[in-house]
């Protein structure tokens, strides 16, 4: 197994985006069990559901649960891989020197990506559960109040280091908006919205009312933070940009905005789900149809606009496939993972239930070709941004060695 690197006072949080980029790719394999096996009377597949399929479905059907099934432990076995070494090489920088100039400057908001990546690993370890072991999914109703448990104390952990963060800012000054000339800032807001993701997957699929309130309640707030202060930071991020140009290392954040509306999208989609299921809320497929295409245009047009600016500062010929390198490249893997899944909320709970689209038929299918391209380049790009930006070279392996 390779090893990755020691990075010292080079060491940037933003590598955290790595780990949230591989429970990101699990989560995109799991859509393919999620939509294309039936799990009649459960809202996601499980191992209960699945075996059955394993060993009596098609060769196809056994083929894709099977692929996509390896698939999972892989990514989910990287992100925690992934998440151990950032925690690691966050404790030495965290006992550098560069530390205090780091925690008093624009880049302080880059913390925020450590409860992002905890809240992915709630996400990615609720799957792998569901999945994994037997009998879990099935005493869901007791595991639901641990998990808000945890998605409080990682909510409470994120509000902590924003607190600290915007109240510096605005109590004391000092923050560089000429620097602030990218969307970088809006880590902040997708790791709130990763925890809202969270707090409404209980409230959707807990049929006891005081566990889908609580979890309801939480994602509200959290996913209210996030549209708020998104608001104001595309808002001063867009500004800095047109007065100073985009920093061109940083233009991959330009699509930060496709991961956080597929995780606010996923929020309001499970919160209508709860409505329905726990307090005689009304959801028509009409309604999500229209929902879902809204929120997928504007992914599509920052999606454009990004490519359009990267590929004008020649983005990818320098920090993807030149000699420069940056950790702020892994924000280009969410992005990927993100159009992947909400492609799916869309084809699936959209087009497929409003009866455009028949289910498995040819048309289906190839409304999947493209997001699968998207989903395929994203794997490769996360292995191409390993190999870089985090593997030691095979001389410096030598060297070390001896």
């Amino acid at each position: 197994m390779s090893t990755f690197k020691n990075l010292g006072e080079r060491y940037s949080p933003l590598y955290f985006l790595s780990s949230v980029g591989a429970g990101g790719l699990a989560i995109s394999f799991f859509m393919y069990l999620m939509w294309m096996t039936p799990h009649k009377g459960s809202p996601i597949p499980s191992y209960s559901t699945l075996m059955p399929l394993l060993k009596n479905g098609s060769t196809i059907q056994q083929a894709m649960i099977a692929t996509a099934l390896l698939a999972i432990i892989y990514f989910i076995f990287m992100h925690l891989r992934l998440l151990v070494w950032n925690l690691k090489q966050y404790s030495t920088f965290k006992a550098s020197s560069g530390f205090s100039s780091f925690k008093n400057s624009n880049a302080e908001s880059q913390l925020m990506a450590i409860p992002l990546t905890y809240a992915m690993t709630m996400n990615a370890g609720f799957i792998g559960g569901a999945l994994f072991v037997p009998g879990l999914w099935e005493s869901r109703e007791l595991l639901f109040p641990f998990s808000l448990v945890a998605f409080s104390a990682i909510g409470i952990y994120a509000m902590r280091i924003y607190l600290d963060f915007i109240s510096r800012s605005l109590t004391t000054g000092g923050y560089d908006c000429a620097k602030n000339n990218s969307l970088g800032q809006m880590i902040a807001v997708f790791s709130f919205a990763m925890v809202g993701v969270g707090f409404s997957a209980v409230a959707a699929m807990s049929h006891v009312k005081l566990v889908s309130a609580l979890g309801f309640m939480g994602s509200v707030f959290f996913i209210s933070a996030a549209i708020l202060l998104g608001f104001i930071k595309l808002i001063l991020g867009f500004r800095s940009m047109m007065e100073h140009k985009a920093a061109g290392e940083t233009t991959p954040t330009l699509w930060i905005l496709i991961p956080f509306i597929t995780v606010v999208g996923i929020a309001l989609y499970r919160l209508k789900m709860a409505m329905a299921h726990n307090f005689d809320g009304v959801v028509t497929a009409s309604g999500n149809f229209a929902f879902f295409s809204v929120l997928f245009s504007i992914q599509l047009l920052f999606g454009l606009i990004g490519w359009s600016v990267m590929k004008k500062v020649g983005y990818y010929d320098r920090w993807i496939s030149g000699p420069e390198k940056s950790p702020s490249s892994y924000a280009l893997v969410c992005p990927g993972v993100a159009l992947f899944v909400f492609g799916n909320f869309l084809i699936n709970a959209g087009l497929v239930k409003i009866g455009v689209v028949a289910y498995l038929s040819t048309a289906y299918f190839a409304l999947y070709a493209p997001i699968i391209a998207v989903q395929l380049v994203t794997v490769w790009l996360f292995f191409k941004l390993n190999s870089k930006l985090l593997k030691e070279e095979a001389g410096a392996q030598l060297q070390a060695a001896e």
